[in-house]
C-alpha cells in the first residue's frame, strides 16, 4: 500500500495512492489518491469517499519526523572507496534535522556556504512506533514502511568541518518521497532492488540495496541501542557509489525499484 500525504490547494491530507508503476518509477494515467481520515500512523487506514487524480493533487513529503531523520554514512563498500575510505566496522550514524526535510517536486536550495553541493539516492526507512532495544529479527515489527531520500550534503563542508551536522543539515538538504510503501519485507532489499540516480535524465548512480553492508534489520538493531526511535523518524540507509555535484537548475531524480521516483530540482538559495 502507497501512503502518500498531500494537499489540494487546503490542509494537507493522507490518502492511499492507487494505479501501476511504469519501469521509470512513475505512476500510469488513471492513478488516484483516495483520501484517508487522521493519519495513518497513529489513526490506522481509514479510507474515506473522497478521491482525486494524482494529477489534481501536490504530493508533499509523506512524512513529517517528529524527532530525526538517522542517516548512515559509507554502507556500501563501493561508495566508501570513492570517498577514499573504507566500510567502518559498526554502522557510521549521523543526524539531520527533521527541518531539513522537503518532498517532491520541492527545490533543493543550493547555500552560498559551499560550492560542492552533491546529490545521495538513498533507501529511507520510516519508523512505525516508538522502539528502543529491537532485536533484528524482530525489527519488521517497527516499520512502517519505506521511501526514497536524497542525503543531499555540501561537499566541501564535510571535508573541511570534519563532523556532518553543517554539511547535511542545511534546510532542503533531505528530500522524501513520493509516497510510503507499507507493503515490503526488508528481506527483499537484503536480495536487491535496483537503486538509480538521474541528474539531468543521465544515470549518474546505478546500484543495488543488496550490496548494503549492513542491511535494514542489523541498523534498526544497532540504531535502536543508541536511541529511542519514534513514530515518524526516518532512517536514510546510505548511497551507492556515484555520487557528485549538483548545480543550479539541475534536476535530480532518485529511482529505487518498486518504490517508485523521487524528484526534486535545484535553485539558488
Amino acid at each position: 500500500m502507497r501512503i502518500a500525504r498531500f494537499t489540494t490547494g487546503e490542509e494537507p491530507s493522507y490518502g492511499v495512492v492507487t494505479g501501476d508503476l511504469d519501469d521509470y518509477g512513475q505512476l500510469s494515467d488513471d492513478a488516484v489518491i483516495v483520501e484517508l481520515a487522521g493519519d495513518p500512523m497513529y489513526a490506522g487506514i481509514r479510507p474515506l469517499e473522497k478521491q482525486h487524480r494524482i494529477d489534481d493533487v501536490r504530493l508533499l513529503a509523506p512524512v513529517l519526523p517528529r524527532s530525526k531523520v538517522v542517516a548512515i554514512g559509507k554502507n556500501y563498500a563501493a561508495h566508501a572507496a570513492e570517498m577514499g575510505g573504507e566500510v567502518p566496522p559498526e554502522p557510521l550514524m549521523f543526524l539531520k534535522p527533521n527541518t531539513s526535510v522537503i518532498g517532491p517536486g520541492d527545490a533543493i536550495a543550493y547555500p552560498p556556504q559551499t560550492q560542492d553541493l552533491h546529490y545521495e539516492g538513498e533507501l529511507a526507512v520510516v519508523i512505525g512506533r516508538i522502539c528502543r532495544d529491537v532485536p533484528a529479527a524482530q525489527a519488521t515489527d517497527v516499520i512502517f514502511g519505506y521511501t526514497l531520500g536524497n542525503d543531499v550534503t555540501a561537499r566541501d563542508l564535510q571535508r573541511s568541518d570534519v563532523q556532518f551536522t553543517r554539511a547535511k543539515g542545511f534546510d532542503t538538504f533531505c528530500p522524501l518521497g513520493p509516497w510510503i510503501e507499507t507493503d515490503l519485507d526488508p528481506h527483499d532489499f537484503s536480495v536487491g532492488r535496483r537503486v538509480q540516480t538521474f541528474l539531468n535524465g543521465d544515470v549518474v548512480q546505478d546500484g543495488t540495496t543488496a550490496d548494503m553492508v549492513f542491511d535494514v534489520p542489523t541498523l534498526i538493531e544497532r540504531i535502536s541501542s543508541v536511541m529511542t526511535l519514534l513514530p515518524g523518524d526516518v532512517i536514510l540507509t546510505g548511497t551507492p557509489e556515484g555520487v557528485g555535484p549538483m548545480q543550479v537548475g539541475d534536476e535530480v531524480e532518485v529511482s529505487i525499484e518498486g518504490l517508485g521516483t523521487l524528484t526534486n530540482t535545484v535553485k539558488a538559495k
